[in-house]
This record gives structure tokens, sequence and C-alpha cells, in this order.
């Protein structure tokens, strides 16, 4: 592949863009170190509290294919500056929440502002994918894996600006800078990213979302998206209690918790050129579901094996995690964009916000799932036999993907068996035509010959024949 070069007004937008993916997911992580004790202060319980988070991760779910479907009518700039407008808004209002004295005004309040919250920074992040999908069609998987390492970098980093802004300027301080930080980014997006008209105002068919579905490589996409986002947000709710029996300070507990997200931003950057490159993205998803059964088999460690738990384990088993996070992230946005423009969609900003808005959904969707069902289990059977969970879930998906792949190849084997035949066959009818037609001129000029008076009626017939055989290549006479 011959490398692209990039436009200043192309490296402006992803740089933009990219900032957009590192404050949305700051905001998402920002409260985390200090929010709960405020929230226990008010008098909330943990069930309370721990809903306003999982709230962000639901609405995206719900809203995301909404936002996918409509951003090619309303167009991606503005449904990006809107949700970032939105975004930022609601950010700056959440730290005012301190001034709330009651529990039940204070948890209603939480509840709204998180909502609004993910409302603006679900929008943001589909029309960001959308709007570099149609800037960058020869370099998706580079460029999503380039934002990805941004949003993952803004989550590691969001717990700490947040812990470290509590505690210079208290609880209003930290949503404040995050949030003037982003109204910033929206404004610079109105200034200087350009307007993309292709594919907007495109009529897409009614029910293109169940469409996408009909196609079974979006479907086993939408599945694996769902399946990665479950295991992260199994380590999020279960990993701290796991960890706790090493004793260790909360520096280090805090480390724990960026050693995935930190070996998920590096690395995503290889595995999209990777991607653009050399694997084919299906592949790529086999080994990261291979390298989470083995952080999950490992972290534990699984009851039946004979591994120690340690804290170096543990450690080991993040590193993994982060790697197959990435090539789970990375695989399905580009293999899903790929798969529909192969199912007939077009190739244009409307196909990209459709694709985009199925992802973030099926992520979202996936990251509520994984913290609710991992306290559920490590509260009734611990975190040893819970990690089976995310390691059958894995297990599955990589034999889905391995029939795929050979019902793939058996099926363009047999396309190009039918090629071979049917040219065959053309051949085969060519060549008789052929000699068909020799027959008759030869059997012409024997006539005239014999009869000379039937030379007049002969070059007419042999005139008509040869202009029959011309439009078939056969030559003439």
């Amino acid at each position: 592949m011959a490398k692209v070069k990039l436009s200043r007004r192309q490296l402006l937008t992803l740089f933009i863009v990219a900032c957009v993916n590192f404050f949305c997911s700051a905001c998402v992580s920002l409260q985390a170190p200090f929010y709960p004790k405020e929230a226990e202060n008010k008098g909330a319980t943990a069930t309370e509290y721990g809903l306003v988070f999982g709230s962000f991760e639901l609405v995206g779910f719900l809203t995301s294919p909404l936002f996918g479907k409509i951003v090619d009518r309303v167009g991606a700039k503005f449904l990006l500056s809107v949700g970032l407008i939105v975004s930022s808004t609601s950010t700056i209002l959440f730290g005012l929440l301190d001034l709330i004295s009651g529990r039940a005004l204070f948890i209603s309040l939480s509840f709204l502002l998180r909502i609004c919250e993910s409302l603006g920074a679900t929008a943001a992040i589909v029309s960001g994918f959308s709007l570099i999908g149609s800037m960058f069609p020869d370099n998706v998987a580079t460029i999503f894996a380039t934002l990805e390492t941004f949003y993952g970098f803004g989550y590691i980093v969001g717990p700490t600006i947040g812990g470290l802004l509590y505690n210079v300027g208290g609880f209003p301080l930290p949503f404040s800078c995050v949030g003037i930080l982003t109204a910033m980014v929206a404004v610079s997006l109105l200034i200087f990213v350009p307007n993309i008209t292709e594919g907007y105002g495109c009529i897409r068919k009614e029910g293109a979302f169940l469409t996408a579905f009909k196609d079974s490589s979006i479907a086993i996409d939408t599945i694996s998206v769902m399946a990665f986002a479950i295991s992260a947000g199994f380590y999020n709710a279960t990993l701290e209690p796991h960890i706790r029996v090493f004793q260790i300070s909360p520096v280090l507990t805090g480390f724990m918790f960026v050693i995935s997200g930190g070996t998920y931003a590096i690395v995503s950057p290889i595995f999209g050129r990777i991607v653009d490159r050399v694997l084919k993205p299906k592949s790529l998803l086999i080994v990261g579901c291979v390298l989470n059964i083995i952080s999950f088999s490992i972290i534990g460690p699984l009851p039946f094996l004979p591994i120690p738990s340690t804290l170096g384990i543990c450690i080991l088993a993040l590193f993994i995690h982060g790697f197959a996070l990435a090539a789970g992230n990375v695989a399905t946005f580009i293999d899903s964009i790929r798969s529909a423009i192969e199912a007939g969609f077009p190739e244009n900003i409307s196909t990209y916000g459709l694709m985009s808005g199925i992802w973030t959904s099926a992520y979202a969707l996936g990251a509520f799932i994984g913290p609710s069902v991992a306290g559920f289990l490590y509260d009734f059977v611990g975190f040893r036999y819970a990690t089976i969970f995310v390691i059958v879930i894995h297990a599955l998906l990589a034999v889905v993907l391995i029939v795929y792949k050979i019902q793939r190849r058996g099926k363009k084997g047999r396309n190009l068996n039918n090629n071979v035949i049917l040219q065959d066959k053309d051949s085969i009818v060519e060549e008789s035509d052929t000699k068909g037609y020799n027959a008759f001129a030869s059997t012409m000029c024997l006539i005239t010959e014999a009869n000379p008076r039937f030379e007049t009626h002969v070059t007419e017939k042999i005139s008509t024949v040869n202009g029959n055989c011309k439009n078939h290549s056969y030559g003439s006479v």
C-alpha cells in the first residue's frame, strides 16, 4: 500500500477529533476517585451511585444507533459540535452537585446530568467516527486505532486528573476544568474542521439498521464488540477487591487499573496498521479472543490451574488484556465498515455513521453488562470462578469466527470453480460455433465453384454470416 500523505487540514481535523475522544472518555472516569465518597456523605448507597456510573453506558447503548442514523442528515460537524456543547455544559453543572444537601435530589440530579453528559459524548463520538471515516477512507483502521489511543488515554488519566484537581479545589474544580476544555474543543471544531458534504442528504433505506444485522459478518463483529467490552467492564468492577489481598498501597492499586488501558492505548495504532496492511480483521479477532482467554485464566487463576495467585501474574494478565482489547476493538470497527460496503451499502458518510453507531452501541451494552454480571458473580461464586463467564464467551466467539472463516473460504472456492466452469463452457461454445461457421463457409465456396450462377446469392449469405460472427468475435471469411 502506497504511503498516503495527509494534508494540513486533515491532520488538524484528526487532532481535534482525537481531543474529542480524549475529553469524552475522561468525563466517563473523571469522578471515580471522589464521587462515591461525596454520594455517601449525602446518604446515598453503593447501589445508587453505582447506577449513576452505569447510566452513562446504558444511555450510550440506547442512543448510538439513533445518532448513527441521523448523522448523514444533520451533518457530522453539526452533530459533533452540539454533542460537545451538551457534554461540556452537563459536566460543568455536575460540579455544582455538592451544593445539594438532600439525598433524593442529589441522586436525581446526578442521574439527569449523567444522562445528558452521555447523550452529548455519544453524539460526539459517533459523529467523530463518521467524519474521520469520510475524510480518511483509505486509512480507516489506522485512524480509528489512533482515536482509540486517545480515548484509552483519556480513560486512564481521567481518574488521575480528577483526583488531583479534587485535592486542589474540591468537588467543582475537576468538572469545571474538563468542561471548559471540552467547550474549547467545540469552538476549535467550528473554526478549523471542514464541512463534509459527500453522502449528506442520502436517503437511507428504512430499516437499514436491521438490514445490516442480516449480514453475518456485521452480526459477528457486533457480538465481538460486546464480548470485548464485557471483559473490560468485568475488570473495572472486580479487580480492586481481587487484588486487595496483596495489601498494596492505593497508588499501586491505581497503577493496576492503568496497565490494561495503557497497553491498549499503545498497541492500538500498531494493530491498526497491521489490519490496514497485512492481517485480515477476523484473524486478528481470533488472536484477541485467545489473548483474553489467557488473561482471564491466569489472573484468578482458574481453580484447576496449578498457578499461584501472585501480584506479578495479575500484572501480566492485565498486560495481555490490553493487547486483547486492542486487537478486538480495532478489528471489529474496520471489519464492520468493510463488510457493510461488501453487503451493498454505499461507501459514504451515511454508511460510516450507521456502522459507527452500531459499534458504539454494542460496546456500550457490553460495558454495561460486564460490571453488572461481574458484581453479581463475585458476590455468589468469587473472582476465580467468575472469570469462567468471560472465558466461555471468548471461547465460543473464537469457535464462531473459525467456522465463519472456513465457510467463507469454502464459498470463495466454490465461486472460483463455478467461474472456471463457466469460462470453459464459453470456450467450448465459441470453438463449436467457429467450427460450424468454417464448415458453412467451405460449403458455400464449393457450391459457387460447382454452380457459378449462385455466386451472387452465396456472397450475400456469407456477408450476413460474417456480420453475425463479428458480433461474437469469431472473425470473418
